[in-house]
């Protein structure tokens, strides 16, 4: 077989970010009345994708300032998840609107993937952020196309090219150029909270092997409420189980509001813009504006959590920044 045609990264920004252009078979083109409605339109496609990404960057910081709070991951994604969940139901009816229902079969599928992509990636990220920066996991994230690029390559025997494989290597060099530097200053915690966040990017990469052929017969917008909302019961189940329900009582308010913003800025409102923007420039062109995502998380980490920037966080961002934008144009 020849090399994979592999599109624009489908993770430039949140764990999710931006998930619908991830679940397109090829790049949507942009609107075609974009590029002649003014300077003001025009810059609102890029504006909606660069901000969504920042939006979803938010998400790693929050959490870590919730952790200070002494709450812990099973409670903090049931708050988030909870938050979330009448929007993921909005999105659902939206989607479904003047459509037959799903079939059982499709719910089932839409119903695995939501576990995979949705519930046991943002639980495994949740438990890695517990050890590493917001700034390790954000580039962790990252990699999510080289990681769909090698499943494609184990689970179907497509092959990439020698300027895929030299991406690849330059991103991975970066990550562990500041995974190294982050073991150095917090010790073997780092290799549990890394290993973690590579689980969850596993799981992610996964979810979008598998959800292409979905997408096409059900729609993105339909597919990412149903398997948000699945996701969402999951978080609130798994809280049901393993921590009694009088503990809500004992979380700290700070939580609350934390998870607030959360559930609606970091989780709803970044998938919104990243669809609108889209619409407007294509799902190529917002995935580029989006490489906006990690750096936002390196700046707000240093700002807002007081996490070292060094001269290996810079270098091993920008080769995981240069490595991922060479992969999203080799062919």
């Amino acid at each position: 077989m020849g090399a994979i045609k592999y599109g624009p990264a489908p993770r430039a920004g949140e764990a999710w970010l931006p998930r619908i252009a991830a679940m397109s078979a090829s790049p949507l083109p942009a609107s075609p009345t974009s590029a002649s409605a003014g300077p003001a339109a025009a810059w609102a496609g890029p504006a909606l994708a660069m901000g969504g990404a920042v939006a979803f960057s938010g998400k790693a910081i929050i959490v870590k300032l919730a952790y200070r709070h002494g709450v812990d991951a099973v409670t903090l994604i049931m708050l988030r998840m909870a938050v979330a969940l009448p929007f993921f139901l909005l999105m659902c009816w939206w989607a479904g609107r003047g459509r037959a229902p799903l079939p059982w079969r499709d719910r089932g599928i839409a119903a695995a993937l939501g576990f995979s992509g949705y519930y046991l990636s943002s639980y495994l990220d949740f438990l890695g952020l517990q050890y590493i920066t917001a700034s390790l996991e954000r580039l962790i994230l990252y990699l999510t196309p080289s990681v769909v690029l090698l499943l494609g390559r184990v689970l179907h025997g497509k092959r990439a090219s020698g300027r895929q494989w030299a991406a690849m290597a330059l991103a991975y060099f970066g990550l562990v150029l500041v995974f190294g530097h982050e073991l150095t200053l917090v010790g073997p915690r780092v290799a549990l909270g890394a290993g973690l966040v590579v689980a969850s990017t596993l799981s992610y990469a996964l979810y979008l092997v598998y959800s292409g052929e979905v997408v096409q017969r059900i729609g993105a917008l339909r597919l990412t409420g149903w398997a948000s909302a699945v996701a969402s019961g999951l978080c609130l189940a798994q809280f049901a189980l393993l921590r009694p329900l009088s503990s809500v009582m004992d979380i700290a308010p700070p939580v609350w509001w934390l998870s607030l913003l959360n559930g609606t800025l970091c989780t709803v409102l970044p998938v919104l813009m990243v669809m609108l923007a889209i619409a407007r420039i294509g799902s190529g062109k917002a995935a580029q504006y989006g490489m906006v995502g990690p750096v936002s998380t390196i700046v707000l980490g240093v700002l807002i959590l007081g996490e070292p920037f060094t001269g290996w966080v810079a270098a091993g961002t920008l080769c995981v920044l240069g490595g991922v934008a060479l992969l999203a144009r080799a062919r």
